[in-house]
């Protein structure tokens, strides 16, 4: 199963409704970390696990900030100079929008890892 596919379309779908809120399942670690880089930038609000005995949910607050989001599939390896080319390929214009890459030191985004030098997968991007 694709998870973080599904939970991003799930959030995006959502969000183009005009909820507040939604419920994702499945979830996984990767979801999570990827759920976190969005809260830290502001794209979502609070999100709150909950266990239902099985493998848990998550309720995600929506804020209304969301255009665009989508996992990039196949993950594409990039290296910290190619990031910007990237950059462009999946975001509409400069200094709008986050690429998602997971890298040896964690999920971030392609700001933290041009600011580190670290290359990585690419995972999702959000505007």
């Amino acid at each position: 199963m694709k998870v973080l596919i599904n939970a991003l379309n799930t959030i995006y779908n959502n969000e183009v409704r005009g909820h507040k809120e939604c419920v994702v399942y499945p979830i996984s670690k990767l979801l999570l970390n990827v759920l976190n880089v969005m809260q830290k930038e502001g794209y979502i609000g609070e999100v709150e696990y909950i266990d239902d005995g099985r493998g848990g949910k998550l309720r995600v607050q929506l804020l209304g900030r969301i255009n665009k989001c989508a996992a990039i599939y196949p993950r594409f390896y990039v290296k910290c100079s190619e990031i910007d080319e990237w950059a462009k390929i999946y975001l509409p214009a400069r200094d709008v929008g986050t690429l998602i890459l997971t890298t040896s030191k964690g999920v971030m985004t392609h700001h933290e890892a041009k600011k580190r030098r670290i290359g990585g997968a690419l995972l999702a991007y959000v505007y």
